[in-house]
């Protein structure tokens, strides 16, 4: 027999077989012989109370004995199955390949970006030297941005499809265990690029292909339908089926999309800064303690608050982490920031951005808000002097409209300099933060403070614009077997919703060959 029962444990206990086997027994009103065996489904934190307790839900066998469930597909060789054409290896791309192969058709995914072995050495020019590969970055190659941007997989999109097939795909590919229970699962930075590397592979044993440094500089179409694409302004690769997986950052594909008269859509976003404050901060608020036990993971949070008509709110926080250079392009800053696995760093940074509406950028260019986007991170280029250096301020030095004399220490590799971030964002969004900033130092204690550092700018939290498709074939409205795909056509926001986007593409293919 078996039974679904939640318990409460202390930080130190949820480790502990023996206690665990005793608190189901107590909670069951069974001797503990009975209960042969236990699976967590599901494991959260509540600090909602001074006295912080793990919550788990818990699958339990009694007098029967439990079987360990390890779902790891055999993926067939499709080495002479029908080619489709993939373009981009992020999460989306690579779920994609793996979807079309469960469904006997063989993926090219074609991929600007080189490897994760040799884009490290892009990443390191990046954060040493400041200088950015504009075909090779923290947004460019091997796994995309999700190889080097945290590796969150939590998500809300739980009605677009199977969340746990996208994490065991994961867990097979050598994540740990724990992603499939933790309500905020979590690989990290460090971890990741192993993993995407196993991904590939897999895709290559079943007959897919990856290939890296090829740029698709053309799509070709003949009456209304795909043909295929140009890869580096020479080459040609001939399908039927494309998807469009190239993530929010390949302007030139947007670009490339409106030359062709292709329809493509303004979108709003959103566009800020990134915070940081020293960890042990954010922990002492969380966990109402002066020193964080450790049996507790560094404290996240998650702030939103009404200014005006504009929503303000915290976006990709990253406990133990780092804020890293994003910039896709020569003379721009974008930061985003990440965790190593075991969220060991002393600080906490969180995007902290304001609504951009369709109505702050005025015209019908459906390019706008992508050109309004561009503008902004020159700007923050200019005002950084160079080499990638952030315009930062200090936070309550910037409520005040006051230039920081000095910055705080902080994660950010390339280096911050003292400026007016007004100077650089625009006045809605400036005044919007300066609103928000003392009303969320009143839920977090401690938040709103002089030592917390804005960096600036968080520009890339999602797609300036959108790729239309129809919602039930996923293809382009205009272009029969263009299917715009996942974070860069507007339809999804982070690692999982992005993989799961991919699948339904990949599906929605299979419903039409």
């Amino acid at each position: 027999m078996q039974k679904e029962i939640e318990i409460t444990l202390l930080p130190n206990q949820v480790e502990e077989t023996e206690v665990i086997n005793q608190k189901l027994a107590e909670a069951l009103k069974l001797p503990e012989n009975r209960i042969k065996g236990y699976e967590i489904l599901k494991r959260s934190i509540d600090a909602r109370s001074r006295k912080v307790i793990f919550r788990l839900q818990v699958k339990v066998f009694i007098d029967e004995e439990q079987v360990l469930e390890i779902q790891n597909v055999k993926y067939q060789n499709v080495s002479n199955g029908k080619p489709v054409l993939i373009i981009g290896a992020g999460p989306a791309g690579l779920f994609a390949a793996l979807q079309c192969i469960e469904n006997g058709l063989k993926p090219i995914i074609i991929e600007r970006g080189k490897d994760v072995k040799q884009r490290r050495r892009d990443l390191a020019a990046i954060n040493k030297e400041g200088v950015v590969n504009t075909e090779s970055n923290y947004c460019y190659g091997e796994g995309g941005a999700g190889t080097y941007s945290d590796g969150k997989l939590y998500t809300r999109s739980n009605k677009r499809g199977d969340i746990n097939k996208v994490l065991q795909v994961f867990v097979s590919h050598g994540a740990e265990q724990d992603i499939l229970v933790d309500a905020r699962p979590h690989i990290g930075t460090n971890k990741l690029p192993q993993i995407i590397t196993s991904i590939k592979d897999t895709i290559l044993n079943a007959g897919g292909e990856v290939m890296f440094d090829s740029q698709m500089t053309d799509i070709l179409i003949d009456f209304g339908k795909i043909k295929g694409i140009e890869i580096n302004f020479e080459d040609k690769l001939y399908a039927d089926h494309i998807i469009l997986a190239t993530g929010h950052s390949a302007r030139d594909v947007y670009e490339l999309l409106n030359k062709k008269n292709i329809l493509i859509e303004a979108k709003p976003f959103a566009l800020g800064v990134r915070i940081e404050h020293p960890q042990e901060i954010i922990d002492s608020a969380q966990y109402h303690c002066d020193i964080r036990s450790e049996f507790l993971p560094p404290a996240y949070y998650s702030l939103v608050e009404q200014v005006g008509p504009r929503g303000v709110f915290s976006f990709c926080m990253c406990p133990g982490g780092i804020i890293a250079p994003c910039a896709t392009g020569e003379n721009e800053i974008v930061v985003n920031g990440w965790s190593p696995s075991k969220r060991n760093n002393p600080f906490a940074n969180s995007g902290t951005v304001v609504q951009v509406t369709l109505d702050d950028v005025q015209g019908y260019d459906p390019l706008r808000m992508l050109n309004f986007q561009s503008e902004i991170e020159k700007l923050a280029f200019e005002a950084g002097g160079g080499n990638l250096v952030a315009p930062a301020q200090r936070m309550m030095d910037f409520v005040n409209n006051k230039l920081s004399i000095d910055l705080p220490k902080n994660s950010y590799l390339p280096g911050t300099k003292s400026v007016m971030l007004d100077n650089i964002l625009p006045n809605f969004v400036s005044e919007s933060l300066r609103a928000a900033l003392p009303l969320f130092g009143k839920k977090i204690r401690g938040y709103y403070t002089n030592e917390a550092i804005l960096v600036g700018v968080e520009s890339r939290t999602s797609s300036p614009v959108r790729i239309p498709r129809d919602k039930e074939t996923f293809q382009h409205p205009q272009v029969s077997g263009l299917y715009p795909c996942a974070e860069g056509a507007g339809y999804a926001g982070g690692i999982v919703s992005a993989a799961i986007d991919g699948i339904n593409c990949a599906n929605a293919i299979l419903a039409t060959s």
